[in-house]
């Protein structure tokens, strides 16, 4: 995953260390994201400013943000009162109350689901997928179809993508098994001594004692969490990045070429194939799998003030969730229908933290992203987390429909840094001049994570867009009069450069310095502050059609 890619490097390393100590780096506030550069000396988005300068006494409207994630946790305590809940439905009654085709469908539903409750958990990658489909068209060298079609071409460059294991791959999944189970035994005897299984830096920094197995495993710690060159990082942030890049290459270590199962077909029970067949799934937007979707929900929505956990950027939202991000890469089907449901449900921003190289019913996806735009809803996307340059490399969705037409709705987002400790701009985030719109704090990023009420911190433009979302809500709470198009205009026009940072690392790229300004057309980081100063000389496209409302309720 994310920040484990630099622990390979340093694996050979650890095993021999010594108990030498670290220095002290500087530290970060945990909510660096909502902070600003002017007062808190990083690069958040002036979350903390705009509330205390700019809407203090101010009234919002509650604003419908949907998590198109891999679920959330319902009952975490700085999230289930934010929940966006189905007015229309009697929740456990397995009767489709509002008649919308979904049943029990109380905080949004999950496209990945069995009708005997069960989720798809594991998926395969979209280029594997489409590879094997189109073999079986093009593969047998009798084939009648023609052999210079666009299809043909397409499937040949997917054979690139489907490659038997190397014997690197091999070593480097048993070498990071072992740091695994060295860094598990750490746990075991640091816990012990600070009587707590999660620590930091600085605590590591300063702990001292005269049990050799201690000083060790402290500097075994030390040295991954160094490693990672992620400011901020907790042991536990590490163990669970950690788990997940071995995950990673156990599956590119046993990887084997062949085919892969339909388990989504198996399991979920529909025609995959038919994007009329929509009513499928369940209700259970959690399951056991919901890390990811229940991190993105706290950076947008986290209950502020409450003196507990976090403070999410946006203080009137409701969190819709709709699940079809399993491990491995999504369906366009789902994706395409999970667009619908949230905007049929009345989502305003729909939260978009996952993407593809490939799209084979972009056009389905395409339909969706059109229809959200008619029914004025902005669509909020990752850019990717592999260092590439998304002018040159597909990243889906994207606003770009197959007809050459620009979709005026859609946001994709880059990850940018706290800008005090390492790369200003992630070095795992994808750019582009073209296709990424801006830049949003990605690094370190602490929010909600399930199971009791925990919190935890994560990396990626999966963190970035949320971040993004927030911003989107925050501004149309308070001036809802604003269109989807004039949104997204106001947040790429007010997003500000990184100041005293003319030229940063350029992502996927050693010791390369590029202008910032042209890694996104707006050169910019998201800044809710400026934000709310440009929405209140903007008059809103939309206040004819919500006055129209405001007299249809009344006269209710």
């Amino acid at each position: 995953m994310n920040i484990c890619r630099e622990l390979a490097i340093v694996a050979g390393l650890v095993f021999t260390t010594s108990a030498t100590g670290f220095s002290q780096q500087k530290t970060v506030a945990k909510n660096w994201q909502l902070l600003s550069y002017g007062t808190d000396s990083v690069y958040g988005v002036s979350a903390e400013k705009a509330y205390s300068e700019l809407l203090k006494g101010k009234k919002s409207k509650t604003v419908i943000v949907a998590v198109i994630d891999s679920g959330i946790d319902t009952t975490h305590e700085d999230l289930r009162d934010i929940l966006w809940r189905n007015p229309k439905e009697i929740p456990g009654n397995h009767i489709d109350d509002d008649g919308n085709g979904y049943v029990d469908d109380v905080y949004g539903w999950n496209f990945l689901g069995a009708k005997d409750g069960g989720t798809v958990k594991e998926d395969s990658d979209e280029a594997t997928r489409e590879y094997y489909r189109l073999r079986r068209l093009y593969g047998n060298p009798d084939s009648a179809l023609e052999k210079d079609s666009k299809e043909y071409v397409y499937w040949t460059r997917l054979k690139d993508r489907i490659q038997k294991p190397s014997s690197q791959a091999k070593t480097d999944y048993k070498m990071m098994l072992k740091v695994q189970e060295n860094l598990l035994k750490c746990e075991s005897i640091l816990a012990e001594h600070l009587k707590t299984n999660d620590f930091t830096v600085e605590q590591l920094d300063t702990l001292r004692s005269t049990d050799q197995d201690v000083m060790l495993a402290r500097s075994f710690a030390l040295r991954l969490l160094h490693s990672t060159n992620e400011e901020g990082l907790t042991y536990q942030a590490l163990k669970n990045d950690l788990a997940e890049y071995v995950k990673e290459l156990k599956r590119k270590a046993e990887y084997t070429g062949a085919e892969p199962q339909d388990k989504r077909a198996t399991i979920v029970g529909d025609n995959l194939n038919d994007i009329n067949d929509r009513y499928y799934g369940n209700s259970d937007v959690q399951g056991q799998f919901a890390f990811h979707g229940t991190h993105v929900a706290g950076i947008i929505g986290a209950i502020r003030n409450n003196s507990t956990g976090i403070d999410g950027i946006a203080d009137n939202v409701r969190i819709m969730a709709v699940k079809v991000v399993p491990e491995g890469d999504e369906r366009d089907k789902d994706v395409a229908l999970g667009i619908r449901y949230a905007v049929d449900n009345g989502a305003q921003i729909i939260n978009m933290s996952f993407g593809k190289g490939f799209s084979p019913q972009k056009e389905w996806v395409d339909d969706a992203i059109r229809y959200a735009q008619e029914k004025g809803v902005l669509l909020i996307h990752a850019a990717g987390n592999d260092g590439a340059n998304n002018d040159e490399v597909e990243n889906y969705p994207k606003d770009t429909f197959n007809d050459g037409k620009e979709a005026d709705n859609l946001i994709t987002v880059g990850a940018s840094g706290n800008g005090r400790t390492g790369s200003k701009i992630a070095g795992f985030s994808n750019y582009g001049k073209k296709e990424v719109d801006v830049f949003a704090p990605g690094v370190q990023i602490y929010s909600t994570v399930p199971g009791g009420n925990k919190y935890g911190s994560a990396s990626g433009t999966s963190m970035a867009a949320p971040v993004v979302a927030g911003v989107a809500a925050l501004v149309l709470s308070y001036y809802p009069d604003l269109s989807a198009r004039q949104l997204k205009q106001i947040i790429e026009k007010s997003a500000t450069p990184l100041p005293g940072a003319e030229m940063v690392n350029k992502p996927g790229a050693k010791d390369v310095e590029v202008p910032f300004a042209e890694l996104s057309k707006s050169g910019g980081v998201v800044n809710v502050y400026e934000a709310l100063k440009l929405a209140a000389k903007t008059k809103g496209e939309n206040a004819k059609k919500n006055k129209v409302k405001m007299q249809a309720l009344t006269k209710d």
